[in-house]
This record gives C-alpha cells, sequence and structure tokens, in this order.
C-alpha cells in the first residue's frame, strides 16, 4: 500500500496525515502546537514549525512502519521569512496576522502607479497588511541592516519544503498571495520589489523558483519520498474539499476565508476580493477576515467555560441573539481593512445572558465573514456551500443554503496530501479526488424560519459596513 503524507503548518499548529494514495483512507495523523501569537506583532520562528512538523510526523509514525512514497506540505500564507547566504534565518517570520505593517500599506498603494486598480491588475490583488511585499518593506522602513544581509525571500511552506529537499521552491498558488507575482502572467513582478521596496537587493536571485502543479520539488532523504511543490492553506483545502467551479468553501480557523475556483483570473480593484491562484492550474478568488476562532476562543473564557459548553450555550439561544450584536474585529482586520479595528458589542440589556452572549459571538464570525463573501458573487452560483470549522446551523440560516460539513475537518492536510499523490501517481488531481470521496460530508439545512435578512442588516448597522436587509 504506498502511503503520502500532508502537512497543514497552520498559525496555530502542524497536522499530519498519513493517506493511502490509491483510496484516500486515513492511516494515522499526529498534531503539535505552534508558539501563540497576538497581533499587531505576530511573529514565529521557522524552527519552531520544523520542531512541530518533526513532532506531529513521529505521533503519525506510532500507526504505521512503513516510510511514505510522498509528501507535500501546504502552510499559512503571507508569512515572511528571510535567510542569508549560508542558509541561516536571518529573524522571526512575520505572519500573515501581523499588522504592524500597516503602514508600509499605505506607501505602497499611494506610490504605485496607477493606484489600487493598477495594483489588482499587475498582481491579482490589491495588497494589505497581512501580504508579504508589506512586510518586505516594513523591514526596509525598520530593519534595514537584515535586509541588506538577505539573500533569500521564502514563504512559510516554501521553507518547510526547503528544509525536506534543499531547494528554494514554491507553487503557483502561494507565491500569488506574495502581492509581488502576477496569476495572469505567471511571473514573479520583480520591478514592484525593485521599485517600492529596495532597488539593491537582488530579488530574481532572492525568490524561489515556481515549479508547475504535479512537479516533484525533490526528494526527502530521510525517506526517500518524492516531495511535492507544497502551496499554502487556503490552496491546499481547496484540493482537500474537491472544489469546483461554483462551489464556495467558508473556512473558520484562526482567520475566516471565503473562497471559490475559477477558470479566469479575478483583479478586484476594491480589494475585497484576493485574485489568488489555485493549485491545479486554475484560480481561487478569496477573501479572508482575520478573527475567526480566535474570538469564540476569547469569549469561551470570558465567560469561563469549555468549548463544549460553550456550544451547548450557543444553541440554548434564538437566532439573532436577541439583539445583541458582536462586531467581531478584536485584533484589527483585514476585510474591511482596519488594522487598528476593535471589537464591539451592541445590543446589550441588562438581562443579557451567557448564551446571548456566545450566541452573537458565533453569527458576528459569520456574518463578519459573510459581508466580505458577497463580493464573490456566491448568492447567485449553484454549486454547493461547504463549512469547515463549525457554526454549520448559523451558517445554513445565514446563507439560506444548504450547507455540506465535510467527513474529513483537514481539508488542507488532506489537500497537501492529495497534491502529494499526483506526484507519485502522476493522476489528475481530479480523478484522485473523485476516488477519494473528497467532499462528502453531512448536510445542514437552511431555517427558513429564521430571518437571516434582519440578523445580516442589524450586523452590517453594527460594523457601520451601510448593508440594507434583502
Amino acid at each position: 500500500m504506498p502511503l503520502v503524507v500532508g502537512v497543514d503548518s497552520s498559525t496555530s499548529a502542524c497536522k499530519v496525515q498519513v493517506r493511502d494514495a490509491e483510496t484516500g483512507t486515513v492511516v494515522s495523523s499526529g498534531r503539535a502546537p505552534h508558539p501563540a501569537t497576538t497581533p499587531p506583532r505576530s511573529e514565529q520562528h521557522p524552527r519552531n514549525w520544523e520542531t512541530a512538523f518533526h513532532a506531529a510526523y513521529a505521533q503519525a509514525q506510532v500507526a504505521t512502519t512503513s516510510h511514505p512514497h510522498a509528501i507535500a506540505v501546504a502552510a499559512q500564507q503571507h508569512g515572511l521569512v528571510v535567510l542569508g547566504h549560508e542558509g541561516e534565518v536571518l529573524r522571526a517570520a512575520k505572519l500573515w496576522n501581523d499588522t504592524e505593517s500597516a503602514p508600509d500599506t499605505e506607501e505602497l498603494l499611494a506610490a504605485f502607479a496607477g493606484g489600487r486598480g493598477a495594483w489588482a491588475e499587475a498582481c491579482g490583488s490589491v495588497p494589505v497588511a497581512a501580504f508579504t511585499v508589506t512586510k518586505l518593506r516594513w523591514l526596509r522602513r525598520c530593519e534595514p541592516e537584515i535586509l541588506r544581509r538577505t539573500a533569500a525571500v521564502m514563504l512559510p511552506h516554501d521553507w518547510l519544503t526547503f528544509r525536506l529537499t534543499g531547494r528554494r521552491v514554491t507553487d503557483r498558488g502561494d507565491a500569488s498571495g506574495t502581492g509581488y507575482w502576477s496569476p495572469a502572467e505567471s511571473r514573479y513582478r520583480v520591478d514592484v520589489l525593485e521599485n517600492l521596496v529596495d532597488p539593491e537587493v537582488d530579488w530574481a536571485g532572492a525568490l524561489p523558483e515556481v515549479l508547475l502543479p504535479r512537479t516533484a520539488a525533490g526528494d526527502w532523504p530521510r525517506t526517500g519520498a518524492l516531495v511535492g511543490p507544497g502551496t499554502g492553506d487556503n490552496m491546499a483545502a481547496a484540493l482537500g474539499l474537491g472544489l469546483r467551479p461554483g462551489d464556495l468553501a467558508l473556512s473558520l480557523g484562526t482567520s475566516g476565508t471565503a473562497f471559490t475556483v475559477s477558470d479566469q483570473p479575478s483583479a478586484d480593484p476594491s480589494g475585497i476580493v484576493a485574485g489568488f491562484a489555485d493549485a491545479t492550474g486554475r484560480y481561487l478568488p478569496l477573501v479572508c477576515t482575520m478573527n475567526a476562532t480566535k474570538v469564540t476562543d476569547a469569549v469561551t473564557r470570558l465567560l469561563g467555560v469549555d468549548h463544549l459548553r460553550f456550544d451547548e450555550l450557543a444553541l440554548e439561544a434564538p437566532a439573532g441573539a436577541s439583539g445583541l450584536v458582536l462586531v467581531p474585529h478584536f485584533d484589527g482586520e483585514r476585510t474591511p481593512n482596519r488594522p487598528d479595528a476593535t471589537g464591539t458589542l451592541t445590543g446589550v440589556r441588562s438581562d443579557v445572558t451567557p448564551a446571548q452572549f456566545a450566541r452573537a459571538a458565533v453569527e458576528g464570525v459569520v456574518c463578519n465573514l459573510l459581508e466580505g463573501a458577497d463580493a464573490l458573487g456566491w448568492e447567485a452560483a449553484e454549486g454547493r456551500v461547504f463549512l469547515v470549522g463549525g457554526a454549520a446551523q448559523s451558517a445554513a440560516y445565514l446563507t439560506g443554503k444548504v450547507i455540506v460539513v465535510p467527513s474529513d475537518d483537514q481539508p488542507v492536510a488532506a489537500g497537501a496530501a492529495l497534491q502529494a499523490a499526483a506526484v507519485y501517481l502522476g493522476c489528475e488531481f481530479t480523478e484522485i479526488s473523485e476516488a477519494w470521496g473528497l467532499g462528502e460530508g453531512e448536510v445542514v439545512e437552511p431555517d427558513d424560519a429564521v430571518d437571516r435578512a434582519a440578523i445580516r442588516a442589524a450586523y452590517a448597522h453594527a460594523a457601520g459596513s451601510g448593508r440594507t436587509a434583502r
């Protein structure tokens, strides 16, 4: 039985899945945590990712004595890893949710000829503080001596793949989230870095090679396994869900994301939709919010309950939380672009209950994500709607659509494993996805008695977004 390994190196932890390459059956798994971070400064040292990977992989190997035939790494997007000429890490990595580069973002937007629309046309997206290009601009402003010593610039998944193979490579999906790679043209925009970050750096030599989908990055000498090109976490999740054009994925992890698959590149001058590439040769229009499970985790702590009791409380309160509305911009927000924002709670009365607070937290997170997802045109789509990460009931009645909750709650690791299988077997992604039965799961029907328009309008009013009921 040939085995493949999928790695999900997220903000909070590293998760590993070992699967049968032909059937997709999960043979074993492992998990190890990453250090916690809190914006505006959100940094982790790459060695912590490597330590967590080896710990998670060792857990998974307890259940099998066979070495894998292939492995692929998916990781959190956008983070900045800089290496010196000897391959040494020069500083801790700045993560996607680090907002210290917010001032640099504004400078980049002002400096690019043609403004936001020109940014979107050039690189598929209008950069926000999450994007790697803004962190490079921050590095020039705040740590110029580190930038002068920089010989290589990597993303988190690039670095872990480098540690496995010794090669500096990436893939089109993760590269599209940097702010200096064009999905439409399939090339780096080195001119952006030369003109807007630093003209003295050898950017062409510093950037990793972008591999084609299903191209091996090399071998992992420890096991002899082929190593896939890897990708960003959202691109891997699309693979792990078997996402097709017309489908919508809603994912509630540390961040909240809404994305779909398209045959054509996108360029949204408003900056709401990021025009990413996917891991297969298609495109991945995506909306991202910074505040998802960290919000419900915080409210769980404030209520003094565990996560099981929090879920029970949220289900006890009626839809709409009796008028209590939580705007969950706890640590600033990416969509809408409010890096200095904080959360707000409106509609509080003297008889407020813990159940209402829990329900308002869940609904606030989902409404916040749907506010951005509206720009994807999902309401008119006829495809499936997937939800990963909980809140299925709220997602169903707030979208008014049937929600599919996948049986496998680790779509990023599953997608990475699928990529590894595609590299090893030489098969198309869709062929493997269908053989593995990805995208199957529990179906949650919306409650037509819930006035979703009123709930979303109340949220929009509290958030100041001006949405009207419909």
